[in-house]
């Protein structure tokens, strides 16, 4: 197994996803050609399409109804039967001659030949090694035909690999010329990118630079929520889908149920799904001469003014910001001067180049193509994702100017790309430090943000923790990163707090509506003053089995969330619901994993603001209002969240010499209370025998202590309370 290359961080590696998307340009040679302009029975892509399915379809039959594990006989005669049965023409052992130039030099008996078309070999073997290919593509280059599927019923899995000879049985003019069906580079332009619902609008400008998407779904987890979302986001942009099946080498992979499930999920026939697995290479080739074969190559009309689309971007200390760009029309290089259309930032090109993954330098970039452009910049936040680059001197805004008449007349304007939107923070939390590092972490934020855009924060002061910062995120998982990076990379000791969303009021007219929890950070004492607020919903999509619905609609219900509709996958379920976003954003997650052993999947969306009956909660440590741990509560879920809390710090928070009271309240209305008993020391352990008013005499000392240091003493809060309040 060769080492993971695209994912580079620590953190991607353990924990088995992608953080940051990776732009790849990789040249694939192909050895066969794959179409060609005779074709008569298929579309310009695939050479005899609609037959080729129809084999295909006969050969998933054999398979689901025989199994696996026979021998090459059996299913000879299974497909044999499918074949009559569909009324498809063949010929079995037909004897083929083969010839070198002009000469007959042998004969080839294949198992069928399939409509006078396709060659159909098959084999029952635990894999087809090179050998195998090699003979077989002989065979092909010395007939007349110029397709064969060579299929294996292997003990795993049943594969069909295509082989494709053309024009190379003609004869060249001269040696120095090329000959067509030897191997033919195609320049590939991949990006792999994050799955999480936290990075679903870097995904849509991705999505948005190419023209095809390899749709992965792994075979021991089968369809998630993310999948949908992401097919979704690309079936809107009109992308050509490549389904696929990973993970197939895997003991506990259902791959038979998980090609059903996404069949049925794109309407295709079964045939159409590919499989393959990552570790030990098998089905690559073929989604490489799948992505050949059916997706588009780009277009762009290089004589036209550039304009060129961020999908991302990235800072280098020494050269600025590098832009990750897809070249939709134009040309751009070295020496040019690029204007950003939304910021309205003007600067010099540096260097531009693709992707390898490393870069490389390159003299320009012209339509179609992905690189890279080395702006010079100093901010990611001037070169915002999903922004349209152009040149300088071609920016028009819309000046208005007079005509010879006197009439105003509008100048044309550059178009910038569709689909831009400025990228807000869902979730917010406070970060502090252990030790009081106040700078150290200021400058380790800063470096974190040269590189993550979509990372907010400004400086706040708690009377639980001191000096910190308000920090916004794009969801949990986003905060999660943060955090581990700046505890990994930085040396940094840290606290961080509960995660909120942000609330507004809705008293005041829309225009003027003033932000009631800025950044997330609850603010307000009084019931009254809470009052009448809006909180943010979302859409939310669960899929599961369908043994786990009722368990998850009782979640769903428990947290105000409003059901829409439900779809069927197969045997899997799609929940549609709406719910309040800070209601998915805690511990919803986890509870939803709980009720279905691991099996449910969720994606949300946010849709908005809703007015609710909300009111503002505090928590009482110790007498004292923790401001960190206060937050916005539905009335209808004060007593149960009270409790809940009170209970969970009470697990959370170390016994302390003196009596801790934990409380929740609203206004002065305590809601519920929990108590932390007092360590004791055993003062009279040293005492034998003598009269009972010795130790009495102790005790009274003991509890006059700590009644005192009731009053005076200050409760420990472990750094790590509010990432485990997150389970509550």
């Amino acid at each position: 197994m060769r080492e993971q290359y695209l994912d580079r961080m620590d953190l991607e590696r353990e924990r088995g996803i992608t953080i940051k998307l990776q732009p790849v340009r990789m040249l694939y040679r192909a050895s066969r050609t794959y179409a060609d302009s005779t074709l008569n029975d298929a579309d310009d892509k695939l050479l005899y399409k609609d037959l080729t399915y129809k084999i295909r379809g006969v050969i998933f039959k054999v398979k689901k109804e025989l199994g696996l594990g026979h021998k090459e006989s059996v299913y000879q005669n299974a497909i044999e039967q499918e074949f009559k049965n569909i009324n498809l023409n063949f010929e079995k052992e037909k004897v083929i001659d083969i010839f070198y130039g002009e000469k007959k030099v042998g004969t080839y008996r294949p198992d069928f030949v399939i409509d006078g078309k396709i060659i159909l070999e098959l084999k029952a073997l635990p894999f087809i090694g090179r050998n195998e290919e090699k003979q077989i593509w002989t065979y092909l280059k010395g007939s007349s035909y110029r397709l064969l599927l060579l299929v294996n019923f292997s003990p795993s899995d049943v594969y069909i690999k295509r082989i494709v000879y053309d024009t190379a049985r003609f004869p060249r003019e001269s040696a120095s010329s090329q000959r067509e069906s030897a191997q033919v580079e195609y320049i590939l332009n991949l990006i792999d990118t994050p799955g999480h619902v936290d990075f679903s609008y870097e995904v849509s400008r991705s999505l948005a630079a190419v023209e095809g998407a390899i749709l992965l779904v792994d075979a021991t987890q089968g369809i998630q929520a993310q999948t949908l979302a992401n097919l979704h986001q690309a079936q809107i942009l009109g992308l050509d889908i490549i389904p696929v099946v990973n993970k197939i080498d895997l003991a506990n992979a259902d791959v038979e149920t998980t090609t059903s499930e996404l069949a049925n999920l794109l309407k295709i026939d079964e045939s159409k799904i590919l499989k393959a697995s990552g570790k030990t290479g098998e089905g690559v080739e073929d989604i490489l001469n799948t992505v050949v074969e059916c997706i588009k190559s780009p277009k762009g009309e290089p004589e036209k003014p550039l304009r060129a689309l961020i999908f991302d971007s990235n800072y280098d200390s020494y050269r600025g910001v590098v832009a990750y760009v897809r070249i939709i029309d134009g040309e751009v290089k070295k020496g040019d001067k690029i204007k950003f259309m939304t910021t309205g930032t003007s600067d010099e090109v540096l260097e531009v180049g693709y992707f390898s993954p490393d870069y490389t330098p390159k003299n320009s970039l012209s339509s179609g193509e992905i690189g890279y452009i080395v702006t010079g910049l100093k901010e990611v936040s001037q070169a915002k994702v999903g922004d349209t680059i152009t040149q300088a001197q071609t920016h028009a805004d819309n000046k208005i100017h007079a005509d010879l008449r006197g009439q105003f007349q509008r100048q044309s304007a550059l178009v910038p790309l569709e689909g831009y939107k400025e990228v807000k923070p869902m979730v917010f939390a406070g970060i502090y430090t252990v030790d009081g590092e106040i700078n150290k972490l200021r400058d380790s934020l800063g470096k974190l943000k040269l590189n993550d855009a979509s990372l907010v924060y400004e400086p706040e002061n708690s009377k639980a923790f001191g000096y910190g910062f308000r920090c916004g995120f794009l969801g949990t998982l986003h905060l999660e990163i943060i955090k581990e990076r700046l505890e990994r990379e930085y040396g940094l000791n840290l606290i961080i707090t509960t995660p909120q969303v942000e609330f507004r009021r809705s008293s005041a007219p829309a225009p003027t509506r003033p932000e009631y929890s800025r950044g997330g950070k609850v603010e307000g004492s009084s019931p009254r003053e809470s009052a009448g607020y809006e909180e943010p919903w979302a859409k939310v999509e669960i899929v599961t089995p369908q043994q786990y619905i009722g368990q998850i609609m009782d979640l769903l219900n428990n947290v105000r969330g409003m059901y829409k509709s439900t779809d069927y996958i197969g045997d899997r379920v799609i929940l549609n619901y709406e719910a309040p976003l800070s209601s998915i954003i805690v511990g919803f997650y986890d509870k939803l994993k709980s009720v279905s052993s691991g099996y449910a999947s969720l994606n949300y969306e946010p849709i908005g603001y809703r007015e609710g009956d909300l009111v503002k909660m505090d928590i009482l440590i110790a007498g004292e209002e923790v401001d960190v741990l206060s937050q916005i509560v539905h009335k209808s879920q004060l007593l149960p969240k009270a409790q809940a809390i009170t209970k969970r710090l009470k697990e959370l928070i170390p016994r302390q010499w003196f009596e801790v009271s934990l409380q929740a309240a609203v206004g002065g209305k305590i809601l519920a209370r929990e108590d932390i008993p007092a360590m004791k020391k055993d003062v009279t352990g040293y005492l034998y025998g003598g009269d009972i008013s010795r130790k009495k005499k102790l005790w009274a000392k003991q509890a006059k202590g700590k009644k005192k240091m009731k009053k005076l003493g200050k409760v420990d809060i472990p750094s790590d309370v509010f990432i485990n309040l997150l389970k509550y």
